[in-house]
């Protein structure tokens, strides 16, 4: 039996956590922990907790949110019928005539013979590759399909690993996610893609095998990035935290009891490690570079708050400062830390959240607009080569897409959230076996969540985009509170604190966008609901990695190359 909790729809109402008290936790208001993959004893108790959920969050042996998807389609068909961007991606339909009707119908019938025989592979075996290949089969595709997946795991769920894997309540093998053994698909696992070949329509890969394609879905996500030293990183006591084997080694350590833990970055992957730490009664010191905790996702307001959760729950928080090196001793096992500021931190155990790296390397070459941004793709999830232009057979899905969002003035945003990784994946799924006429746009307004020390953090909308903050309604002080983004007098984005019941209805005004700040005249509104600036901190300029070198004279001969700078 396999349980996945769709958190960006979970609103705390806790009925689970009633119901099926084995498999559901409630974590102070209204953060939910869970078991992936319970004992089939719960079934009963999962099914009738399943349906019990006001939401509808709680999906059984199954990823795919069927509402969601029905929200994707109902987008597409509403953009459609607005006559601006219809479904198809195209502005404006030419009147009908024999010729159109004739074309139509060859592409209709390429599409069914496509659908019956053709050849997907998805190159990237987790959450969003799932996800798309559980949708291809919903569709009707019953042609071949191959999923290439760096790890030897199959497909599992990384949002538990620094919850309740790190917790030690569920083993990090329960983290399985469903439907792997029912999509009649061949699975490549342990061997990664190192290149692809757009013209021969080939995946090249590490063993020295090739996948022949007739449509693609590049879907590999990201990894952590490493520690800078290389002998550094690999002393005893070193970990990151991405993968279900690094969660498992991490919760082992931690179980062994060490004088302290030391985390290097305030994200939300370091404070969610410093929080189990601390329910763990384990010492942890947090190093972030930035003024506050979260402050780069969310501004310095939120950071402020997220400082003063930390350090009220025992955290020694450590901000504006960077370690400089970690120190071993002679048997290589971790010993102490030195900091930027010429201080230092004795800690046994280490680990590095500082962000993440999108895998694109082994599409270098290629031809595609790939780079450290991610892999560039229009809201159809359709790639872009170097040039700009959209390949009809290459398609772009979860942490690695980089697309416009039009609620952002087209801005090109790329969004390591779980929400976007399965509706992006459903969208280019749909997309990849249907008709231009057919397709959808991936619209969906970003959600993510975050539960540390026994708060649910959820945001809505894109927080960086905004330039203003106010707390709409609830209290700071008593850390329960909505606070609304804006920017040129529209809301944004929306973040809540224990107040996740109130995001849906922010959704809807960023998704209409309404005027910033927010009137509430007859909710709980805060006393003090005045916009102040987001402070968010300084961009650094990151090192050029690419550059983009354009050849020939005439229109016709005109073709874009990238160059990368090796570092």
């Amino acid at each position: 039996m396999r349980v996945v909790v769709n958190l960006t729809r979970c609103e705390g109402y806790a009925q689970c956590a009633f119901l099926a008290p084995e498999v559901f936790q409630l974590r102070g208001d209204e953060a939910l922990m869970y078991d992936p993959q319970p004992d089939d004893a719960q079934r009963e108790r999962v099914l009738r907790a399943a349906a019990a959920c006001p939401v509808q969050a709680i999906l059984v042996d199954r990823i795919e949110d069927r509402e969601a998807t029905a929200d994707a389609r109902s987008a597409s068909v509403a953009a459609a019928r607005a006559g601006s961007v219809p479904a198809g991606g195209s502005f404006g339909r030419a009147a009908p005539n024999r010729a159109s009707e004739s074309a139509s119908g060859l592409r209709d019938a390429a599409i069914e013979a496509m659908r019956r025989t053709g050849r997907i592979a998805i190159v990237g075996a987790s959450l969003a590759g799932l996800a798309a290949a559980a949708t291809l089969r919903r569709e009707g595709f019953t042609g071949s399909l191959t999923l290439i997946g760096d790890e030897p795991h199959r497909p599992y769920d990384r949002p538990p690993l620094s919850k309740q894997v790190l917790d030690g309540w569920v083993p990090a093998d329960h983290s399985g996610l469903p439907r792997t053994d029912d999509l009649d698909a061949r699975w490549l696992l342990g061997v990664p893609a190192t290149g692809l070949d757009l013209f021969a329509k080939q995946v090249r890969l590490a063993d020295g095998g090739t996948v022949d394609y007739d449509r693609l879905l590049i879907a590999t996500g990201t990894r952590a990035r490493p520690w800078f030293h290389p002998d550094e990183a690999a002393l005893d006591g070193v970990f990151l935290l991405r993968t279900r084997d690094d969660a498992a080694g991490l919760q082992q350590r931690l179980a062994d009891r060490p004088g302290r833990v030391l985390v290097i970055g305030g994200g939300f992957t370091g404070s969610e490690v410093a929080s189990i730490c601390r329910d763990r009664d384990l010492a942890v010191t947090v190093v972030e570079r930035g003024p506050a905790p979260l402050v780069g996702a969310l501004g310095g307001v939120i950071g402020a708050v997220a400082a003063d959760l930390q350090r009220a729950h025992g955290v020694d928080l450590r901000c504006g400062v960077t370690v400089a090196a970690l120190e071993g001793d002679a048997a290589g096992r971790l010993r102490r830390a030195h900091l930027s500021d010429g201080s230092t931190i004795d800690a046994d155990v280490a680990v590095v959240a500082l962000g993440a790296i999108r895998n694109t390397e082994w599409l270098h070459g290629s031809g595609l607009a790939v780079g450290d941004w991610g892999v560039g793709c229009d809201a159809g999830c359709r790639a872009f080569d170097a040039a700009g232009v959209v390949a009809d057979d290459v398609f772009v899905a979860g942490d690695v897409a980089r697309f416009p969002h039009p609620l952002y003035d087209y801005e090109f945003l790329a969004l390591e959230h779980w929400g976007n990784a399965v509706a992006q994946a459903e969208v280019a799924a749909h997309n990849m076996v249907s008709a231009p006429a057919d397709r959808w746009p991936h619209l969906a307004v970003p959600v993510f969540w975050s539960a540390q020390f026994g708060t649910n953090i959820k945001s809505v909308g894109v927080p960086t985009y905004a330039d203003q903050i106010v707390i709409a309604q609830g209290s700071i002080a008593e850390r329960r509170f909505v606070a609304a983004y804006g920017c040129q007098g529209r809301i944004t984005a929306a973040v809540g604190f224990n107040q996740a019941k109130w995001l849906d209805a922010y959704q809807r005004l960023i998704e209409v966008a309404a005027p910033f700040p927010p009137d509430f005249r007859h909710v709980d509104q805060a006393v003090d609901g005045q916009p102040v600036s987001l402070e968010l901190p300084d961009r650094k300029i990151r090192d050029l990695h690419a550059t983009v070198v354009v050849t020939g004279h005439d229109p016709s001969e005109r073709r874009a190359e990238l160059v990368y700078h090796h570092r």
